[in-house]
């Protein structure tokens, strides 16, 4: 294996041809991989990761949530999580939500929560990795990856080192959305790394008389950016208040999501499908 300098738009070859994926330890097994990405911060990335593991373990798969959002978690918030993390013999062991959900975050690691993590991009990689391959997961169906906003050194590691069977970019209805989805688009592709789709957070206020949808951010441009990508458009979640005061209050399992999400939860599950079919 040859040595990855980290530029690569000088490379002529794909980070798979050149890195070898880490695994998970002798005790534990994780069969899909899901990144969840945007291509900047402030559009619900952390909130659609959540809610992506709460229906996905309703389904009734095995689910993990490894926060990658080194710098800036807020995972364990959504989920109630405030006891820290464990570690016995070299192992670190995740908290267990209340539905039953694997997760660890750097949060668990602080002595209090408001602490900042002042950290070189090369030790937040390593925090990463060491997520992966040292913490107990046990079985797992699904790990679901909250990456961090953008497309710096942690989402470089990531793609490069674990093992990510497909990612999910996050973006809002702003006109800026074009350039930033492109900007996640474009990091996929240099890493070879499946795009299921686009998901659309606070697509819209739903009017509790009528229900017609308000978009108060202006008109959504997620279908044509989605259609110039050739990337479906697998959810549109509204701006619901009831939706932020659950998952700021830790009861993010409570939210029930799962007409929105119908579609990025098939796609999803399909992975699973298709792999026991071979």
């Amino acid at each position: 294996m040859s040595e990855c300098n980290h530029d690569c738009g000088s490379c002529s070859k794909s980070c798979s041809e050149r890195i070898e994926k880490i695994t998970t330890n002798e005790k534990s097994k994780v069969r899909h991989v899901i990144g969840v990405l945007s291509g900047k911060g402030g559009v619900g990335k952390s909130f659609v990761s959540s809610l992506l593991a709460v229906e996905l373990r309703k389904r009734g798969y095995n689910v993990g949530v490894l926060d990658a959002d080194i710098t800036g978690p807020s995972i364990p918030q959504a989920f109630g999580i405030e006891e820290p993390a464990m570690g016995e013999n070299g192992m670190i062991y995740p908290a267990i939500t209340k539905t039953g959900i694997s997760v660890i975050s750097s949060m668990m690691f602080l002595e209090h929560k408001e602490d900042p993590i002042v950290w070189r991009g090369v030790m937040l990689g390593e925090m990463v990795k060491q997520f992966y391959h040292d913490v107990f997961w046990d079985d797992v169906d699904f790990m679901v990856v909250d990456m961090p906003p953008g497309t710096g050194d942690v989402a470089l590691t990531t793609f490069q080192y674990l093992p990510v069977d497909a990612i999910v970019i996050v973006t809002s209805p702003q006109e800026l959305v074009s350039t930033i989805v492109e900007k996640a688009v474009k990091m996929a592709n240099m890493m070879n790394i499946p795009i299921l789709g686009l998901v659309e957070n606070m697509s819209y206020i739903e009017c509790p008389c009528c229900k017609e949808h308000i978009e108060v951010f202006g008109k959504s441009h997620v279908e044509e950016v989605a259609k110039h990508y050739n990337l479906p458009v697998l959810a549109r979640l509204p701006l619901c208040p009831d939706f932020v005061s659950l998952a700021d209050s830790g009861k993010v399992e409570i939210i029930d999501a799962s007409s929105y999400l119908e579609n990025l939860l098939e796609t999803v599950t399909k992975l699973d499908v298709e792999e026991k079919k071979q």
